[in-house]
């Protein structure tokens, strides 16, 4: 939706979110969401299960590769477990190298700013944005799994700027969705992320400033996207960007770089959203909204005393746990989760800025069907 902080935070009954009431770690520590099947579905990502009896899609080779998409991501968060940290779920990366002593002498803040975005995307992100920091969307506590507590979320005050990478998830696979196959999509997404924005991180280190490389963890990634111009706020709870729809994973980058800041967009998303209901109809347990932005809080994992479209976390959280695999169904319907590279849909995505936005609607419903996994594996 357009952004515009005033309007839509009531600062009587706003809060910052506390990290120990993501979803993901709810079903670590709260009995109302934890039970056989959430732990079975941590296990299915350590292990695949091997029973080929399963439904298309949900077999050996399918949760095989989906492992395997997730895995340097895993590695990651797994390396320092035993210090009870989950680096990019819980905690920042903490494994760059020492860079220069002396900071690299910038001429022009503009210059510097087009140069960073260029290195960005040689290093593999997909589109980068720039924002101040935002203490409103930084967690107020963060969670320890292995030692179920909570502590205080500090960061460096010198960090006053955010770097916001995005990096598209594979669409083909996304199109198998729901399969565990198509969470390969998600894993894959996560450990491109995390290459880039870790690569990012060092070459500002390299110049001799700060630089704390980020991912689910320390703050929320898609408010802080859309103050950094990547995209607007959909119905699914989701970014939507102009090059990729909702097809996309979030990594951040805190840093004392001196950087110039992107400005939020608007291409017609919240009109979009107003009047289409793809997601909330074709989502399997209803945790997708049919009603009007609002600020109510539907449970604890919904952040306190913001205007927007809400995603009921435990709904969705537990059709996940009962396949024991990501869903992305909402993402897979999205009339914006197109190739935008095809010029039937850049002006579709024009369209939809228009009143003209009804009949795209219509057309939409022959798109974001999905594809037997079979197709994938044999394409």
């Amino acid at each position: 939706m357009e952004y515009n902080e005033e309007k839509i935070i009531d600062k009587k009954k706003f809060e910052q979110f506390n990290q120990k009431n993501d979803i993901f770690n709810r079903s670590l520590w709260d009995e109302s969401v934890k039970n056989n099947q959430t732990i079975k579905f941590y296990q299915d990502y350590i292990k695949p299960p091997e029973n080929n009896k399963r439904p298309e899609g949900f077999n050996h080779k399918d949760y095989a590769l989906r492992n395997a998409g997730w895995f340097m991501s895993d590695y990651f968060s797994d390396s320092k477990r035993n210090e009870g940290r989950s680096e990019g779920f819980t905690n920042t990366f903490s494994v760059q190298k020492q860079g220069t002593f002396t900071k690299y002498k910038i001429k022009s803040t503009t210059e510097l700013t087009k140069e960073l975005k260029i290195v960005g995307k040689k290093l593999g992100a997909d589109l980068i944005g720039i924002t101040k920091f935002n203490p409103k969307w930084i967690y107020s506590y963060k969670y320890n799994r292995s030692e179920n507590r909570t502590s205080e979320n500090t960061i460096d005050s010198s960090l006053k700027n955010v770097i916001i990478i995005a990096n598209q998830m594979d669409k083909e696979l996304i199109d198998t969705a729901p399969s565990a196959l198509s969470g390969t999509a998600t894993g894959l997404g996560y450990s491109n992320d995390l290459s880039s924005a870790l690569s990012l991180s060092q070459y500002i280190i390299n110049l001799g400033y700060k630089a704390v490389a980020s991912q689910n963890d320390t703050a929320l990634s898609i408010p802080l996207a859309i103050e950094a111009g990547l995209g607007e706020y959909a119905r699914n709870g989701l970014l939507i960007t102009k090059e990729f729809g909702p097809r996309v994973r979030i990594s951040k980058i805190f840093t004392d770089l001196p950087l110039e800041h992107d400005k939020p967009i608007s291409f017609g998303v919240k009109n979009y959203c107003s009047i289409c209901q793809r997601c909330a109809n074709e989502c399997p347990p209803r945790a997708i909204s049919f009603e009007d932005p609002s600020i109510k809080q539907i449970n604890v994992s919904n952040i306190k005393g913001i205007k927007k479209w809400s995603v009921n976390a435990e709904k969705c959280f537990k059709f996940w746990a009962s396949q024991s695999s990501d869903c992305s169904i909402c993402i897979r319907v999205c009339p914006y989760n197109k190739d935008f590279d095809k010029l039937t849909h850049k002006i579709g995505i024009k369209i939809a800025n228009t009143p003209l936005r009804k009949i795209l609607i219509y057309f939409d419903k022959f798109f974001g069907k999905r594809k037997q996994p079979q197709l994938w594996w044999h394409k």
